[in-house]
């Protein structure tokens, strides 16, 4: 890959929310990750001007308390989680208005397709490893998703 190529893609990573892009060309591969204080300062500097300023240090509170239950919640389900193989955002249809793919309580076989995962404007389906029931489904339609963040639980 070129020099020009891999300045264009740092580019792109550093003016986007995108946290992590990995591009394979041929034999070569590169991933560039953009670093988790990038995102923190820039929630920092983005809260106050969406409000005054006697209402940022009490805005922050109840965040970090709403986010101590939703990782306590992630770290307790049983049965077979299926994990986020990227970065990208989450969908739980084909298209806008479509049924979704999955609802909690349908049954699966190992191959069926749970979600799509778009990163890149490319579609990537997401399957089941492990046949089994959708006890849980853990990402909102359209929410952004972690390489490695659990989506479903499979029971």
């Amino acid at each position: 890959m070129d020099l020009r190529k891999l300045k264009t893609l740092i580019d792109l990573v550093a003016e986007s929310d995108i946290a992590e892009l990995e591009v394979t060309e041929g034999e070569s591969k590169v991933r560039i990750v953009k670093s988790s204080a990038m995102p923190q300062n820039q929630m920092v500097m983005m809260q106050p001007q969406g409000m005054p300023q006697y209402h940022a240090a009490p805005a922050q509170a109840p965040a970090a308390a709403a986010a101590a239950p939703v990782a306590a919640v992630a770290a307790e389900p049983t049965g077979h989680v299926v994990k986020s193989p990227m970065v990208g955002t989450f969908y739980r249809s084909s298209a806008p208005g479509s049924p979704a793919y999955v609802e909690v309580g349908a049954t699966v076989k190992e191959g069926d397709t749970l979600c799509i995962i778009e990163a890149m404007k490319l579609l990537n389906e997401i399957d089941a490893d492990k046949s089994g029931t959708i006890t849980q489904i853990l990402v909102e339609n359209g929410q952004p998703v972690e390489f490695g963040q659990p989506l479903f639980v499979i029971g």
